[in-house]
């Protein structure tokens, strides 16, 4: 009974003097400590960060797809419009020429709005794991698409008296048109990563 409490004793003092035992070499002192518990420097998880969504955010996403929405119609009508104007410039309908231009304001206003509410929530979710290369993906995609639109804004008075400037006008603003319709396409929901 004495050799066994001795040797219980000596090793629970050997135990606290061994910090690291040298991999294959006998028992592991961990296994034998009794009330210590030390946790195992493998088995920390990180915890993911608690991301709480304000107020302003699902306001500003309600404006967001509203404006979206709104987005598409006006792509018809630019594309049905600026045929007319390409095929037959001056000879085209007036509805074409008198309404082009205030449907690229339109498209330029809801651009401006969606950008705005949109980087304002990007921002806000912006230590939200999930979904996060999927948004900026769409972000980046929408920028590019708008830095299009300028571009065909600021070749739209010089494409009325030069075909390859029309020309231009035109690739550039379809170019725009598709990739901002593909941005929009990935955020609904068949298609959406979150």
């Amino acid at each position: 009974m004495i050799a066994g409490a001795t040797l219980a004793l000596m090793v629970a003092v050997g135990a606290q003097n061994v910090t690291e035992p040298a991999p294959g070499v006998g028992p592991r002192a961990d296994g034998l400590r009794v009330g210590v518990s030390a946790p195992a420097t493998d088995t920390v998880r990180v915890r993911r960060r608690a991301v709480r969504l304000s107020d302003a955010y699902r306001t500003r996403q309600r404006i967001h797809k509203l404006a979206s929405f709104a987005i598409l119609p006006l792509f018809a009508f630019q594309y049905a419009a600026g045929e007319q104007l390409y095929d037959k410039s001056d000879a085209a309908p007036d509805w074409a020429k008198d309404y082009h231009g205030l449907a690229a304001g339109g498209v330029a206003g809801l651009f401006a709005l969606n950008t705005v509410t949109g980087s304002l929530n990007w921002w806000e979710t912006r230590h939200q794991e999930g979904g996060r290369g999927w948004r900026t993906t769409h972000a980046a995609l929408m920028l590019l698409a708008e830095a299009g639109f300028v571009a065909t804004g600021m070749l739209a008075e010089d494409a009325e008296g030069s075909l390859d400037k029309r020309r231009q006008h035109r690739t550039i603003a379809l170019t725009s048109m598709s990739l901002a319709s593909a941005s929009y396409l990935m955020m609904l929901k068949p298609l959406r990563r979150d």
